[in-house]
């Protein structure tokens, strides 16, 4: 294996995501760092015996989506350089490496091909000001009902052939634990009855339109570049969390996701 740039993942404060104070890779800009096992007692073991996801080795990538194998979001990235002394497809083991430089937060969204920033900042509906309903708000509920059923398969599948598993498990880890979690908690509440395999296709929805690099979704015929399930996306960025109850829509708005706007599925789907 050859000397190379690659990139690495740190937590936001640039300390190492292994065990949070091993490395700072923010104040090391320039030098070199070697994996901690190299100082143990046994230096003759640690040469000896590497091995990939241990603390064996120092981790890095040469496509940065594959850093999240071990990272989360929200994190630092940066440009290392290094000889790796064991690598698969995703990732490579190094007993040190120099760390080049920082990437700057503006530049991640363009570094991972997907909206970085948004997921760290995600959209709550909640806090829109929705305007009156119209006959723009009706139809996009309707086109969103149509498609409904396959939102969820078609953006899992989607995601993990474009750019890997683990970036979608940040990726919604991420949406969900700051907004979502209690999106769908709110509108629960407010109809009173069970709504949530509804509120989780929005947030499918929702995940989806961060990858607008992905120009073909599963299961969608003819999509033609455009992403299908964007009626819903743009009712939430009005300020509108569809929610469906098997027989009847909801439109919930506002900070307590109140009802304000109903109509029976079938009302919806001939009108």
């Amino acid at each position: 294996m050859r000397n190379g740039k690659y990139f690495k993942l740190a937590r936001p404060d640039g300390w190492d995501f292994y065990s949070g104070k091993t490395i700072n890779y923010r104040e090391s800009i320039g030098k070199t760092v070697t994996c901690p096992n190299q100082h143990n007692e046994n230096p003759d073991i640690w040469n000896s015996h590497v091995e990939l996801c241990t603390s064996t080795v120092l981790h890095a990538s040469k496509n940065p989506n594959d850093c999240f194998v071990g990272a989360k979001i929200p994190c630092s990235a940066y440009v290392v350089y290094g000889k790796p002394v064991v690598a698969t497809k995703e990732k490579c083991g190094f007993k040190e490496f120099k760390i080049l430089e920082e990437i700057p937060d503006a530049m991640l969204d363009r570094l991972f091909g997907w909206k970085y920033s948004e997921v760290c900042n995600p959209l709550d509906p909640r806090k829109v000001t929705a305007p009156a309903i119209t006959n723009v708000q009706i139809d996009l509920l309707r086109n969103w009902d149509s498609v409904r059923d396959s939102v969820w398969n078609s953006v899992w599948d989607s995601v993990w052939d474009s750019v890997w598993n683990s970036v979608w498990d940040s990726v919604r880890d991420s949406v969900w634990n700051s907004v979502w979690d209690s999106v769908r908690y709110s509108v629960r509440n407010s109809v009173r009855n069970s709504v949530r395999d509804s509120v989780r296709d929005s947030e499918a929805a929702y995940v989806g339109s961060l990858f607008p690099k992905i120009k073909k979704w599963k299961y969608i015929k003819d999509s033609k570049g455009i992403y299908p399930f964007q009626p819903c996306v743009d009712l939430l960025r009005q300020g509108f969390i569809p929610s469906y109850d098997q027989k009847t829509w909801q439109l919930h708005a506002g900070s307590d996701c109140k009802v304000v706007f109903e109509i029976e599925a079938e009302k919806l789907r001939g009108a």
